[in-house]
């Protein structure tokens, strides 16, 4: 069959890429979409049962840090444009290993670039759409706004990685010539979320009765959103924004962590029929972060106004929908929770 675009989406098996790939297969039957990904912990192909079997989807096991791979995509599928969210994404796992976010956030990148260099000849006719974070511009006060004009300043091992990954794509465009767009999102939550961020883990954990550790005082500060409406964005910008822009996604609410846990206790404890106030006693401060953000905040008016985004839930809305999922996939909250991921968060939330 004959596609007008063939897009391959890197880390398309993870939280974000799932929704991104789905999104895309089910409204662009036209596009033959390539999910390439190296299926790491995070990265999980039960994300995609109900699409699978789709005509115009292929699956495609490979690494971005591999050039071996990145040429095999491209060869053989002709890829006509990237949207590239493959990376590692995770603070605290950054700040033990950040020679890995080096490699995948960094190299993976620039290995991305020169390939797709290599293979469009007219630059033109092609996009390099690069996901990113508000954490390459640093932290906030108790004011202000992230702004696309924002000066970068990563904190952790995981934001200076995204930060030069974001460089290389700019460079790309300015000495190569490569079409491309940025995007810098805010905490993304939703289904199908890996629990070791913080929504997908006190849930996890309310649900099993669990403690519920909470970093510092708990006042840290961050904006969310909810991952449908950031892909949902993501496929605005790539259709209709403009080349070689710039644009931040954010769910425009902050909420401080405390706040958010509590919130989530009193959610669940009516869900699960618990007594009121039942769930918040399994809350429990553990140490700090290291050189934790205090307050990120996005400004997403160019987007809102230039393309006429706007989120489509209120936080409360998307948290609801997302505990609902979480209770009713409990079979696939146990599978991702196996193995690893008990030596995992043993060692940064049972030593703190």
């Amino acid at each position: 069959m004959s596609y007008k675009k063939r897009i391959a989406i890197t880390g398309g098996a993870g939280f974000i890429g799932s929704h991104m790939v789905r999104l895309l297969v089910n409204k662009y039957p036209e596009y033959l979409i390539v999910n390439f990904d190296k299926l790491t912990y995070a990265g999980n192909l039960e994300n995609l049962v109900d699409i699978e079997n789709k005509p115009n989807y292929i699956f495609l096991n490979g690494d971005v840090c591999s050039e071996k791979d990145i040429n095999g995509l491209f060869e053989t599928h002709q890829i006509s444009d990237i949207i590239h969210l493959a990376a590692e994404s995770h603070v605290d796992r950054s700040i033990d290993s950040p020679n890995e976010f080096v490699n995948t956030n960094v190299i993976g990148t620039v290995n991305l670039l020169q390939c797709a260099n290599k293979y469009w000849a007219n630059k033109n006719e092609h996009i390099f759409y690069h996901v990113s974070t508000d954490e390459v511009y640093g932290s906030l006060g108790e004011t202000g706004l992230f702004t696309e004009k924002t000066s970068y300043d990563p904190r952790s091992p995981y934001s200076a990685a995204k930060a030069a990954s974001d460089h290389f794509v700019r460079a790309f465009s300015h000495t190569y010539g490569l079409s491309i767009k940025i995007s810098n999102c805010s905490n993304n939550y939703g289904s199908h979320h890996f629990p070791e961020k913080l929504i997908p883990l006190m849930i996890h954990n309310i649900m099993n009765n669990k403690e519920l550790p909470i970093y510092g005082k708990g006042d840290n500060i961050r904006d969310w959103l909810w991952v449908e409406d950031h892909v949902a964005a993501i496929d605005l910008i790539f259709h209709k924004g403009v080349v070689n822009e710039t644009y931040n996604i954010g769910g425009l609410n902050e909420w401080t962590n405390l706040d958010l846990v509590k919130y989530l206790c009193d959610k669940m404890d009516e869900k699960l029929n618990r007594n009121k106030g039942e769930s918040q006693k399994l809350i429990r401060f553990v140490k700090d972060r290291a050189g934790h953000d205090q307050r990120y905040a996005i400004d997403a008016s160019k987007l809102c106004n230039g393309l006429n985004w706007k989120p489509s839930v209120s936080f409360e809305e998307g948290l609801d929908k997302t505990i609902n999922w979480y209770i009713d996939n409990q079979k696939w909250v146990d599978q991702v929770t196996s193995g690893s991921y008990q030596e995992y968060y043993k060692k940064h939330y049972h030593n703190r």
